[in-house]
């Protein structure tokens, strides 16, 4: 069994990866960490956890006990925690936060395993796309790869988990209920990521991705809608769709059309394509908190440890 911890196990993301590695077949969850939580059981901060397996919040990490360490802190505490802890040498870690996302900082490699599953598999730390960033880069990497890649008119959506649990004015009930508003547009802190991305796939600078976020009127999830020119007939652009992603267990291109409900609760992306005249659409869905973090974190890990890419991540929908 591999041994797992989390150090920040309190919010959304370390709740889910909790109940992904309490459910993995071939992971023991040694440790959850949280200071302010320290001492109260798993179910306090996570009720649909009482079921799955009863244990306490640590205050501090044992990293010499575990295997894989995930590490659910906020954007820059992952930079600071990592200067002010010493990891044990065979320790592999599997960062959520943006802090090693770019240029490969202090050794970690980016996993998208949709873009570089391989160096994944042989690497010692892994840095989590952040999810709007995976929701992007799944619809553009294919048109990437074939050298068709131009400008990108893209908005999307997300639900109020994608904020973090923390409470804010834009995450209230009474504000987010039937409301709906866009938010660092054309400027959001995940453009950076995706375009480091599609330029190594490229082979070139690439900055022509206009992005427009918007926050929705729901809990889970992040749908997405890309719009470019394109020569290349709708019938080509999906077989191209269905080549670059015929590998990957998790990302694919959807039967008729794509509704949110199909991927929420699941480690699992779906695209769709449409084309009037030259302009064409890719929408992809995906679950903010699985593919777009703790599922593509367990994901990184399986293939880190040479396991089915699928362990654990066999989930259905909630359609109803």
């Amino acid at each position: 069994m591999i041994r797992a911890g989390i150090v920040g196990a309190a919010g959304y993301v370390g709740g889910e990866l909790m109940r992904l590695l309490l459910l993995h077949p071939e992971v023991e969850l040694v440790f959850a960490q949280s200071r302010h939580l320290a001492g109260k059981s798993w179910s306090a901060a996570h009720p649909d956890l009482a079921l799955l397996g009863e244990g306490d919040f640590v205050a501090e990490a044992d990293l010499f006990s575990v295997d894989v360490l995930f590490m659910a802190l906020g954007h820059g505490e992952s930079a600071a925690w990592w200067q002010q802890n010493s990891l044990p040498a065979s320790l592999k870690v599997i960062d959520m936060s943006q802090d090693f996302r770019l240029d490969e900082k202090s050794g970690f490699v980016y996993g998208l395993p949709e873009f570089q599953r391989e160096r994944i598999a042989t690497a010692k730390y892994v840095a989590n796309p952040g999810c709007f960033a995976t929701a992007l880069q799944l619809a553009l990497l294919p048109l990437a790869a074939a050298n068709q890649l131009y400008e990108v008119h893209a908005t999307g959506i997300t639900g109020s988990t994608g904020a973090g649990r923390a409470l804010g004015d834009t995450s209230h009930f009474s504000w987010r209920a039937n409301n709906l508003a866009a938010y660092k547009s054309l400027q959001h802190q995940h453009l950076a990521e995706v375009q480091q991305t599609l330029s190594k796939s490229l082979g070139e600078s690439y900055q022509s991705l206009h992005f427009v976020p918007w926050r929705g009127d729901f809990t889970r999830g992040i749908f997405a809608s890309l719009q470019f020119k394109s020569e290349v007939s709708l019938e080509d652009l999906k077989a191209q769709y269905a080549a670059y992603y015929a590998g990957h267990p998790f990302t694919a291109l959807a039967k008729g059309s794509l509704d949110l409900k199909q991927v929420v609760q699941t480690n699992h992306a779906l695209l769709a394509i449409e084309k009037v005249g030259e302009q064409a659409v890719v929408h992809v869905a995906i679950d903010n908190l699985l593919k777009g973090a703790a599922g593509q974190a367990v994901q990184n890990m399986n293939l880190m440890f040479q396991l089915s890419e699928t362990a654990g991540l066999r989930l259905k929908p909630s359609a109803f």
